[in-house]
């Protein structure tokens, strides 16, 4: 029998199973049988990249029982048919072999006559008992009744039964294959918002070109930010289900980048004409062998691509206390990432009565203020505790700090500073948290928001190099990791030309980069010498934006200006229908003023703040009339962003200046 390629199910299987070859000739591979039809033959053999199967599903075989003669046979002309590549003899030879098992099975049974498959008279009962005469003559064999159809003849034996019957009645690890592309001329490995960006660039450096998107998650490439801050504010809740959310300026968004019919089925990839971009989604790219330069996916797939990008992000870490603790514990936590998180902790919030939340950084603060708002309209008490002095305690300075704290329990959530979980366990239906304090904490849900691994289990497959300083692939200025790979997003450790090799976690890199990575893969040579902001919204009226290395334990120069109810979030996208940061995402340029128009102005007189301990230096300029101010010092660079609560400005040496506004 063979062993060829195609997937069918086990009821499929029957129809092409005859009297004289059953199930039991069918060499069972794994937990499936693959029937080669003569229309999957041809494309294998001739088909387009993109129908190519898999050369270890390419093979013919015969078996047969051990000692029989004829099986020895069949073996030697198989060897010398695949030695001088006699696909013809190996068709005959398989087609002659069966038909004499097909002889051998039969010399038992009586022949009869072949039952029409059209006849109708042949397939209905016998209305008038026959004569003992005419029963006696013309019955057929026991196994085959006299109202036995084909289909009924072809059945398998019990013995083939059971053998179908104990396989599984679906094979979608194989039925996904076709759909699945052989060849992408572009392949992107990540659906988040870097490749969102690439595919973008691609598109616009090359218009015909063919993109491949392949990602972990069930979704289409969307962004994130709206996850812990647009969407949790949203009075509508049918909206919410949607994943769609209005921004400050009451525009209704989507968090997905395109629609369902921006992209084309992966399986009609190769037949655009014009190029296209198409997902798929739910598989992993387990490997890359950058000599062949083809990508492994988990079910096997073998890609082949000529240019890869890899976007795969990063993971949310979990602390030990939570990975050592028991299935019911773990089962309460989430690590909040992904759009599957939010819904989960979405229906969580309306149910539960107590959720902590266990970080202090830019995602546990914006999930506490966000759970916060809307405990006040239930019985939901939040909770958030972190080991430093206060709220982002690890980017702002502690004045900053403690005055953002301060904010957050305005919220509604009630704040632990200087606090962490020593033991997790589970009783009575809920989460029992022992912390360092010796408080006992009673909770139905914790949330861990304690920062991201970048994801690099590509790496040691690959032979792709990982930074051991900060993590993420190791790629050069122009974000190219070997030849033909490049890095972009979260997962990429690149040489920053102004303040050296890091790593960025922010929505705003990931598009610069993202872009940055697209456009050298269509033949550019640039270097990576954008300086991303990043920002952080504690709901409507609270927020900051920030740019360069930001970090507590640097020194600080401090700006103060006199805030009113327009210095918002809110506000500042109500009057103008966006914000910086939207900027890079919209492929627009950011025109910062010039030292002219900086020195022109900053004019006027304010009161001066009060003394904060903390700030080395206080500078105080009436910004009232103008958005932007290039502040210059010996050893920082400061902008000041007029309509944004405070931010944090560039680095251009050891020192990074945070500006309160």
């Amino acid at each position: 029998m063979f062993r060829v390629a195609g997937s069918v199910t086990a009821s499929r299987l029957s129809a092409v199973c005859c009297r004289t070859v059953t199930a039991k000739q069918f060499q069972v591979h794994g937990a499936s049988l693959h029937v080669l039809s003569s229309e999957t033959s041809r494309k294998s053999r001739n088909g387009p990249a993109h129908h190519r199967i898999p050369p270890s599903w390419q093979s013919v075989r015969t078996m047969a029982s051990a000692g029989d003669s004829q099986a020895k046979i069949n073996y030697i002309f198989y060897g010398l048919a695949v030695l001088f590549g006699g696909g013809g003899i190996i068709y005959w030879w398989s087609r002659k072999y069966m038909r004499e098992t097909s002889k051998d099975g039969n010399k038992t049974k009586k022949s009869t006559a072949a039952v029409p498959a059209e006849s109708k008279e042949a397939t209905e009962p016998v209305s008038e008992k026959p004569t003992s005469e005419t029963t006696k003559s013309e019955a057929p064999p026991a196994e085959l009744p006299p109202t036995e159809t084909p289909a009924e003849a072809a059945a398998p034996d019990a013995e083939s039964k059971k053998l179908l019957d104990a396989m599984p009645q679906s094979y979608p690890d194989y039925e996904v294959m076709p759909d699945i592309p052989g060849h992408a001329k572009y392949l992107l490995i990540g659906g988040g918002t870097a490749s969102f960006a690439a595919f973008r660039a691609i598109r616009a450096s090359d218009a015909k070109a063919q993109v491949l998107v392949v990602t972990e998650e069930e979704e289409l490439p969307y962004m994130r930010p709206p996850l812990s801050k647009e969407l949790w504010y949203s009075d509508e809740p049918k909206l919410v289900e949607k994943l769609k959310f209005k921004q400050w300026n009451g525009k209704e968004r989507s968090v997905y980048y395109n629609p369902p019919s921006f992209y084309v089925e992966p399986k009609e990839l190769a037949y655009q004409e014009n190029g296209g971009v198409a997902v798929v989604k739910g598989r992993k790219v387990m490997k890359l062998d950058p000599q062949k330069q083809v990508a492994v996916l988990d079910n096997g797939w073998e890609i082949f691509y000529d240019k890869v990008l890899i976007a795969t992000g990063g993971r949310p870490r979990n602390i030990p206390v939570f990975e050592r603790a028991s299935q019911e514990v773990k089962d309460r936590v989430t690590l909040f990432r992904g759009i599957k998180d939010f819904k989960r902790l979405d229906e969580v919030s309306r149910n539960a009565s107590t959720i902590v939340v266990v970080g202090g950084g830019f995602l546990g603060s914006e999930l506490t203020c966000a759970l916060g708002k809307r405990s006040r309209d239930s019985s939901l008490k939040v909770i958030q505790m972190f080991p430093e002095p206060g709220n982002m305690g690890k980017v702002l300075p502690e004045y900053l700090s403690q005055w953002t704290t301060a904010k957050v329990r305005g919220e509604g959530a009630t704040v632990k500073p200087e606090t962490f979980v020593k033991r997790a366990r589970f009783s009575d239906g809920k989460v029992i948290l022992k912390l360092n304090t010796g408080e006992e904490i009673s909770t139905d849900h914790v949330v861990v928001a304690v920062g991201l691994e970048p994801n690099t289990e590509l790496a040691k497959e690959s032979g792709l190099e990982v930074d051991d300083t900060y993590g993420g692939f190791r790629v050069n200025a122009e974000l190219e990791a070997r030849s033909d790979i490049w890095v972009a997003g979260d997962a990429s450790s690149f040489y920053d030309i102004k303040l050296g090799r890091r790593r960025v976690e922010h929505h705003d890199h990931a598009v610069v980069s993202g872009r940055l990575a697209g456009e050298n893969m269509t033949g550019a040579r640039k270097p990576y010498w954008h300086q991303s902001m990043f920002w952080s919204d504690l709901g409507p009226d609270v927020g900051y934006e920030a740019i360069g290395i930001v970090d507590s334990s640097l020194p600080t120069v401090a700006v103060f200006a006199k805030a009113t109810e327009k210095d918002t979030p809110k506000a500042v996208v109500e009057e103008t229908g966006e914000s910086l940061r939207s900027v890079t995402e919209t492929e627009a340029e950011a025109t910062l003023p010039t030292k002219e128009e900086t020195v022109a102005a900053v004019s006027g007189e304010t009161t001066a703040p009060p003394e904060v301990e903390g700030v080395r230096e206080t500078k105080v300029f009436d910004l009232a009339n103008y958005p932007f101010a290039l502040l210059p010092h010996p050893e920082v660079m400061t902008l000041v962003l007029h309509s944004i609560l405070w931010c944090a400005p560039l680095s251009l040496s050891t020192c990074t200046c945070t500006s309160f506004c």
